[in-house]
């Protein structure tokens, strides 16, 4: 198979040929029909998260059919499509897993950085870490539900159905979660790079209220916002913006370093958390609820001999939407 391979931090994935995996017990090979380009593989392949296994397959956004399945495995049929995450395994032994909050595994497995990703031909995952993905979305539109949809929709979650909603960073995650809020009657409020028309324009057509500068203030108070920009002066501004006893939700993997702030800016009970993974409940809900909205993912498909370029078109800021590599 082919596949696209990381084997040094901040140098290019190089396109090697490799033998097609067999799946072990509890696991099932997927081929892979697309795999969406998330900032998390930006991360890793620019050695922001450090300690990834190499050489490594990038990608956890993978949209699939299911061609062996190893032993051990139920509910799966060979020629089914499932989706795979970043979440890829866990212990199910650690205090976490055993309350509910396996997103927080002390021994977890992540999918494009732990183990072999879905820039490839072909993907190995553990089969309950692999989710049926109904037929609603193409492959192709499938893609970004794993990871922008998910994490998008932990982190929506933890707003509370706020009724004014900020968003800062109007990429793949945004613009999902964003239509799930205004699904649910929520008002949105679109914060992207300063002098970003085409962002604005962008948020502003899939309803949102307001859209402007991360470096302007909203029209109106917000209940609550997430940062999906890894951006960590983003923090002191969304807690100016955001009411008395509301809370910003932090919902990348890795973000550059907070600055000092005034401590007005979080005093009257204003709350301050990240997101960490997801479960899978999370995956199950969001893609029961995403036809329901339903949620129009916007994609640019690109080939998986592209990833490249792909990845330095998310690096420059200049997809609107999400990149997705087809084999």
């Amino acid at each position: 198979m082919k596949a696209m391979v990381l084997e040094h931090q901040g140098e290019r994935l190089r396109r090697l040929d490799r033998p097609v995996p067999d799946p072990g017990p509890g696991e099932i090979l997927v081929k892979v029909a697309a795999c969406g380009v998330c900032r998390t593989d930006l991360h890793i392949i620019d050695g922001d998260l450090t300690g990834p296994k190499l050489p490594i397959v990038p990608g956890h956004e993978i949209i699939g059919r299911i061609t062996r399945i190893g032993a051990d495995v139920e509910g799966f049929t060979v020629g089914e499509r499932v989706g795979v995450p970043w979440l890829g395994s866990t212990c199910g032994r650690c205090r976490f897993c055993r309350s509910g909050l396996e997103n927080l595994c002390d021994r977890p497995g992540f999918t494009g950085y732990t183990i072999d990703g879905g820039y490839a031909d072909y993907a190995l995952a553990r089969a309950e870490y692999c989710f049926a993905v109904g037929g609603a979305y193409s492959d192709v539109e499938a893609a970004p539900l794993m990871c922008a949809g998910l994490i998008g929709y932990r982190s929506w979650r933890l707003t509370r159905e706020a009724e004014h909603l900020g968003i800062y960073g109007f990429g793949a995650a945004a613009h999902i979660i964003a239509q799930v809020a205004r699904f649910k009657g929520q008002h949105v409020y679109a914060f992207v790079r300063p002098g970003d028309a085409k962002a604005q324009d962008f948020a502003l057509s899939l309803g949102c209220t307001w859209a402007g500068g991360s470096d302007e203030k909203p029209p109106r108070e917000l209940d609550a916002a997430i940062i999906f920009a890894p951006v960590g002066a983003l923090v002191p501004a969304a807690l100016a913006a955001v009411r008395k006893g509301g809370v910003v939700v932090l919902a990348g993997i890795h973000m550059s370093d907070i600055p000092q702030m005034r401590y007005d800016l979080i005093w009257g009970e204003r709350t301050v958390r990240s997101v960490a993974n997801l479960t899978r409940s999370d995956a199950v809900e969001f893609l029961a609820l995403a036809p329901q909205v339903p949620v129009r993912t916007h994609v640019v498909p690109m080939p998986l001999a592209e990833a490249n370029e792909a990845i330095a078109a998310l690096r420059a800021g200049e997809l609107v939407g999400a990149a997705v590599l087809v084999p």
